[in-house]
């Protein structure tokens, strides 16, 4: 989907396709057939933009077969599809029964993420439609905490500077500028936007930005706009926005609350959890560690890494933290320029929900996929966005 700026510029926004994890070109071409085209047909649009997540296998048939790569992007043409953005984050394994914390390996310290990533860009700048000259891809921010240390630090930095290099040299071969930026989350070396300063500033390339996970950015209490004004002032690009929503407890010592919660703690992805308390921000690794004992401060409400559907917050007395979406957006987009021009929902724990909120279909899940859309279309056209055909 498409969208005018009030500047005259074009402000993308797509789903992104982890949501149905396949690890194969095979598998890929099916998600478009089985869910892509479907969520664009209940939208009533002749286009939708995604956001494609592609494994290593998938990227690395669709970087050493041209023919391969030539018939995605016809299958994505036929099929009313476009894609501007990769989420270059999750290497492999993604639709496993349990991710966890394999999500963060390989990391920017290790070589396989920088070849995948250097994959990933060149096969966006074959992708990208014919009228547009910019793509970006978000990726893992450096490293989870616990394996990373300055040699690490130092491997990863220059790992970062490489892709920088290998960026300006596709923009020279194909005329494509293809952006990568770090997603910050929490548990990981680069948690929060403040985080993100000083090695970005570091590297100091406008190749190499941040990706702003709005449930990320909510779960580490980031306020929108101190965030945002700091990455402005320190001249970080925003390479694109990740769209979503956190899980909100305000009342967490109360029997109720943490028995909702409960129904949110599952098996297959890491729920890091938060709290402010007057020392500064205290957390645990996964919500069942939060809710076992007095792991966590109850004082104050918690908040959970779980991306829960943007048009269907839970029930009490559970909430999410819309709000903090919607106050970025406005930042985002809402100025005379927009900060960023790569909107991308991405609500991928849909079957990690509890059961009796789960889509028990294939078209149950557009349904809901396409009711994100809306919800976001229409914050978009609040702010003064034009939807474009």
């Amino acid at each position: 989907m498409r969208f005018r700026h009030p500047d005259g510029s074009t402000v993308h926004l797509a789903y992104c396709t982890n949501v149905h994890p396949a690890e194969t070109l095979d598998g890929v071409l099916a998600q478009l057939r089985d869910h892509c085209e479907p969520v664009r047909r209940r939208l009533g649009r002749d286009r939708l933009g995604i956001g494609l997540w592609l494994a290593k296998d998938a990227a690395h048939t669709l970087v050493t077969d041209p023919s391969a790569l030539r018939g995605l992007r016809t299958e994505l043409d036929r099929r009313g599809l476009e894609v501007v953005t990769l989420n270059g984050f999750p290497y492999e394994g993604f639709g496993a029964e349990e991710v966890k914390y394999r999500v963060y390996k390989p990391d920017w310290a290790d070589p396989e993420r920088l070849d995948h990533t250097t994959a990933l860009a060149r096969v966006l700048a074959q992708l990208l439609p014919d009228d547009v000259t910019e793509g970006s891809i978000s990726t893992l921010p450096l490293a989870w905490r616990t394996a990373y240390d300055d040699k690490r630090a130092g491997t990863a930095h220059t790992a970062l500077s490489t892709l920088a290099e290998r960026l300006d040299a596709l923009q020279e071969l194909t005329g494509r500028s293809i952006r990568v930026g770090l997603e910050p989350e929490p548990g990981c070396t680069v948690e929060t936007t403040a985080d993100a300063l000083a090695p970005l500033t570091a590297i100091g390339h406008d190749r190499i930005g941040i990706c702003v996970d709005t449930c990320h950015l909510a779960t580490s209490f980031e306020d929108p706009h101190t965030a945002l004004d700091a990455l402005t002032e320190a001249r970080v690009p925003v390479v694109k926005s990740q769209l979503s929503a956190a899980l909100h407890a305000e009342h967490p010592h109360l029997p109720d609350v943490r028995t909702a919660l409960a129904a949110f703690d599952e098996p297959r992805f890491l729920h890091q959890t938060r709290t402010r308390t007057s020392a500064g921000l205290r957390g645990t690794d996964d919500l069942g560690q939060a809710l076992a004992g007095d792991a966590l401060p109850d004082a104050s409400p918690w908040r959970a890494h779980f991306h829960v559907p943007l048009h269907a917050a839970p029930a009490a007395p559970l909430t999410s933290t819309l709000p903090v979406l919607r106050a970025a957006l406005a930042q985002l987009v809402g100025g005379p320029h927009p900060l960023t021009r790569h909107l991308e929902v991405e609500t991928y724990t849909w079957q990690a929900l509890p059961p009796e909120l789960r889509p028990r279909a294939r078209a149950q899940l557009a349904d809901g996929i396409a009711a994100e859309l809306t919800l976001a279309r229409d914050l978009l056209t609040d702010l003064g966005l034009k939807e474009l055909p």
